[in-house]
């Protein structure tokens, strides 16, 4: 089993920024990929971004692109969402997510374990 906690949510005026974390522990593999999803009311889990053990590849949707950025400090089992210049329709439940096999995808079906969330709402 791996468990993934995430924290940092909130709520948050248009163009302000949050950053995310998500903390990592269990039966890992020893060099794993971890992604992002979230999930708006009333809509699929979708993918957000990506990276690899070490950052050499790294996706993200092209929705933020520009604006999130992923990382991780594998000294710590913990990656981060930095989310800037949020807008509404960035209002969703943020998960992280382990990928079975460890391997680096965008495709939500590859991931095997999905934190609880943390909510990440943005007014105009």
């Amino acid at each position: 089993q791996v468990q993934l906690v995430e924290s940092g949510g909130g709520m948050v005026q248009a163009g302000e920024s949050l950053r995310l974390s998500c903390v990592v522990s269990g039966d890992t593999l020893t060099v794993y990929s971890m992604g992002w999803f979230r999930q708006a009311p009333g809509k699929e889990r979708e993918f957000v971004a990506a990276t690899s053990w070490r950052g050499g590849e790294i996706a993200y949707a092209d929705s933020v692109k520009g604006r999130f950025t992923i990382s991780r400090d594998i000294t710590k089992s913990t990656v981060y969402l930095q989310m800037k210049n949020l807008n509404p329709s960035d209002t969703a439940i943020y998960y992280c997510a382990y990928p079975s096999g460890g391997k680096f995808t965008k495709t939500r079906s590859d991931y095997r374990y999905f934190g609880q969330g943390t909510q990440v709402t943005v007014s105009s």
